[in-house]
């Protein structure tokens, strides 16, 4: 059973990995995008510069998801060590701390507080 679950395994976490991936790259491409298109349409600066971090800081936030994803595949299902479970907590801290930052740069709060505003983006 092992010689079909680790390949297996090792395919989804690869898969799941390139997905994180291309998701943080065609967020920053579309963000751009919409970028230049809310310049050539006359947008301010600031307000074109704050829907970009919101399109861009979202798709990084997503990706981010998968990629922990594939980590955690990778280690549980493929390479189950001490070594490799503390690589994958550390991994873990790391990007949840991005994640956490990213929200609070985003929504102007922590995951765990109340929304008490609506933002149009």
């Amino acid at each position: 059973m092992s010689e079909f679950v680790t390949p297996l395994a090792e395919w989804a976490a690869a898969t799941i990995e390139l997905l994180g991936v291309a998701l943080i790259a065609l967020a920053a491409f579309y963000a751009i995008i919409f970028a230049g298109i809310q310049r050539l349409q006359g947008i301010p600066i600031a307000n074109s510069f704050q829907t970009t971090r919101q399109h861009l800081g979202r798709g990084i936030l997503l990706g981010l998801e998968f990629l922990v994803a594939a980590d955690i595949i990778h280690t549980v299902a493929v390479e189950l060590t001490f070594t490799t479970v503390g690589v994958l907590a550390i991994i873990v801290l790391i990007r949840t701390f991005l994640s956490f930052t990213l929200n609070l740069e985003l929504t102007g709060r922590w995951p765990w507080q109340e929304q008490t505003h609506l933002h149009n983006t």
